[in-house]
């Protein structure tokens, strides 16, 4: 989630460059750029970072995103799915590795789509088309397109794949919607175990400063975020709020996923009661 930044004071002595009291910093955040244990750890946990922001900024602190939140996921996952139903209707998924295929593709286009969403909303969109024109808008997609791949190849892959083992295994009636439940689990925890170190990476590209041309200060793109993280803060930071992640990411899936095949159920019903 975008987040409201300070600017990084020069000097080694700066030894946080996210002001704790001004938004939620997130793990992914904390201790940017910053060897493990040179920093103080605002935020110790999911609990501890709940507990901090509710103190800083009341309850509602807490829901700070949600608009621009629920616009990204809306135009993100609805050019998603469709462009993956599509792929599907065309026989794309039947070939071998095609649903990893179809996924990704998917994913990218709707990350691109989604990604002026991510910023903020409203006011912040017209800040920004003022401030840095058209091009602004897609600050951050070169972190948000490989992020949303990973994600979307790794989801709804595994989704097909784990949803056909549990119908094989007959624990459960073939259409139930359980079946469907027990399948978003297992790729939840796919999703989330490769996704989170493009979420971190594109957390630190969208939240970064920038210069007067729009260029980021910190990092020069994707594979730059990768390297300087991996070389200053060493590879399990890539792994920073891996829990809050699931907490995130894994009901997401969970539903989405279950959400996404009842309504194709009814949709085909619906389609086959109209022929």
């Amino acid at each position: 989630m975008p987040l409201t930044r300070a600017q990084p004071a020069p000097g080694p002595e700066a030894m946080e460059t996210v002001a704790p009291a001004v938004d939620l910093t997130r793990l992914q955040l904390q201790g940017e750029l910053q060897a493990r244990g040179t920093y103080p750890r605002h935020y110790r946990g999911f609990v501890a970072s709940v507990v901090a922001v509710a103190r800083a900024d009341g309850l509602c602190g807490l829901q700070k995103g949600l608009a621009a939140g629920l616009l990204y996921q809306g135009l993100m996952n609805g050019v998603r799915f469709y462009c993956y139903s599509l792929a599907c209707q065309a026989g794309l998924a039947q070939q071998p590795g095609g649903t990893v295929v179809a996924g990704a593709v998917a994913g990218a286009l709707g990350a691109f789509v989604g990604s002026p969403a991510y910023l903020n909303v409203l006011d912040a969109l017209g800040t920004i088309w003022r401030q840095r024109g058209l091009v602004g808008l897609w600050q951050g997609v070169g972190g948000a397109v490989p992020r949303v791949m990973v994600g979307s190849a790794a989801q709804l892959a595994t989704f097909a794949s784990a949803k056909a083992w549990v119908q094989e295994q007959q624990w459960l009636p073939e259409d139930s919607w359980l079946v469907a439940l027990a399948g978003g689990m297992i790729s939840s925890v796919a999703v989330v175990t490769v996704m989170t170190p493009f979420d971190v990476v594109s957390t630190r590209l969208y939240n970064q400063p920038v210069d007067g041309a729009g260029r980021g200060r910190l990092y020069g793109g994707l594979a730059d975020c990768l390297v300087k993280i991996w070389r200053q803060e060493g590879p399990l930071a890539l792994y920073k709020g891996l829990g809050p992640t699931y907490l995130r990411l894994g009901p997401h899936t969970i539903l989405s996923m279950l959400f996404w095949d009842e309504l194709r159920k009814l949709a085909g019903r619906a389609q086959h009661q109209g022929s």
